[in-house]
């Protein structure tokens, strides 16, 4: 039963972000790419309050996995650089810790490419 309640919150907390940002495309005149940048800069400012860590605490991959999260790992991994290596930290910090979803992205999008026949519009 605690498996169920923890699919319920990641799935209630990751369709809550999905639906704000529906609503936001759907009701002002903003772009999804604006929308996408406003997300990825509410999760780092949120991990600065140290606000994000505790909702994926709370919801897991309902939160780490959205593009929020995605900002909360560039932060995450800027705190931890400059922890170690001083401010130097802050310009690879949020590389390092977002390292492997950037890989994922890049090998899964260039499998893509292989797997999608082109066509030019």
């Amino acid at each position: 039963m605690e498996m169920f309640f923890g699919f319920l919150k990641a799935f209630a907390v990751g369709g809550a972000l999905c639906a704000v940002a529906q609503v936001l495309i759907d009701k002002t005149r903003l772009t999804p790419a604006r929308i996408l940048v406003a997300y990825v800069c509410a999760g780092v400012l949120l991990q600065a309050m140290g606000l994000y860590g505790r909702l994926v605490d709370f919801a897991g991959a309902g939160a780490s996995v959205p593009l929020t999260g995605f900002g909360y790992v560039l932060a995450k991994g800027v705190e931890k650089a400059v922890d170690s290596m001083g401010v130097i930290g802050i310009l690879t910090g949020g590389l390092t810790g977002a390292a492997a979803g950037i890989a994922a992205a890049m090998v899964f999008g260039f499998i893509a490419a292989l797997i999608a026949p082109s066509r030019p519009k």
